[in-house]
């Protein structure tokens, strides 16, 4: 295939990639216009209720999909399901996900910690896995007690360690700092675990090299 070939092809699958995007883009169209909407979510504190598409919730969340399919969900008066967990705008955020399989940077960085443990209770495997990524990358020492803390609460093992080792990496700045003493009560056993992860990483280093 010579270059003008190769150039057209790219030229193809380039046209072929922004009509797909186009095409599903409508599903964000259907949210955002409100087109044949049929249940409302009421997020937990008290503000306004979000029209959206119980097909695509079924979809996307096999909770959800319980939920809408139970008997109580399908009397007739029942319009409605109340997220206690999420804010009016952590809820948008997560219907903005659900419809376009993605999110603003500024939104994730915003909403990343109660997006993780929505994705674990309603089991979007998908959206789990973003929330990890953005949580690994910006992990620091501001930040590392919230993501242990949402490791421990959604089971991530992998997170988990991986948060563990950063925290006995920067233990000084971490142990000593005030949110540490609020984490330390609200998280007894986490914060056995730390001492016990930073004795054995003295202990290891320790050791004298051969």
């Amino acid at each position: 295939m010579n270059v003008a070939s190769r150039v057209s092809d790219m030229k193809d699958r380039e046209d072929e990639l922004n009509e797909k995007i186009i095409f599903l883009s409508e599903f964000v169209t259907a949210f955002k216009d409100q087109i044949h909407t049929d249940i409302l979510l009421k997020p937990g504190n008290n503000g306004p209720p979000i029209p959206a598409h119980k097909a695509l919730m079924a979809i996307r969340s096999e909770v959800f999909r319980n939920m809408l399919d139970s008997d109580e969900c399908k009397a007739p008066a029942a319009d409605s399901i109340t997220l206690t967990e999420l804010t009016h705008e952590e809820l948008e955020s997560l219907l903005e996900f659900l419809y376009n399989g993605s999110l603003a940077e500024e939104k994730m960085n915003k909403h990343a910690y109660p997006l993780s443990l929505a994705a674990d209770k309603y089991q979007i495997p998908y959206l789990q896995k973003l929330c990890e990524r953005h949580m690994l990358k910006s992990l620091s020492s501001s930040n590392a007690l919230d993501v242990l803390e949402i490791a421990e609460t959604c089971s991530n093992q992998a997170l988990k360690e991986t948060t563990l080792k950063f925290i006995v990496n920067n233990l000084e700045e971490i142990v000593f700092s005030t949110a540490f003493d609020v984490f330390a009560l609200k998280n007894p056993h986490l914060s056995v675990q730390i001492t016990r992860a930073s004795l054995m990483d003295a202990k290891r280093n320790s050791v004298p090299q051969k």
